[in-house]
């Protein structure tokens, strides 16, 4: 009587987790490759950059030219108005 207990006992460890193993192998869905258009096309209106002028008496500066100063450095940390400051 105790080894058919212990056989129902390996059998149910073993087939239980086959059989949700197999159960969810079979309602996964398999994933489809996807699908590629043939041919791609842009919009046809796109803006194109058209001069104003085609000689400018002074070129404005790009970002990269300009120059800009330092702010001062200060010690103090007065300007900080933060949770906790007392005034």
């Amino acid at each position: 009587m105790v080894f058919s207990h212990r056989m129902a006992a390996l059998a149910a460890v073993v087939v239980i987790p086959l059989g949700i193993a197999a159960t969810s192998y079979a309602l996964t869905d398999s994933p489809e490759s996807p699908k590629v258009p043939p041919k791609v096309e842009l919009e046809s209106g796109s803006p194109s950059a058209t001069p104003t002028s085609t000689a400018s008496p002074t070129p404005t500066p790009t970002p990269s030219d300009e120059v800009v100063s330092r702010p001062p450095v200060s010690d103090d940390n007065d300007d900080d108005d933060g949770p906790g400051d007392d005034g």
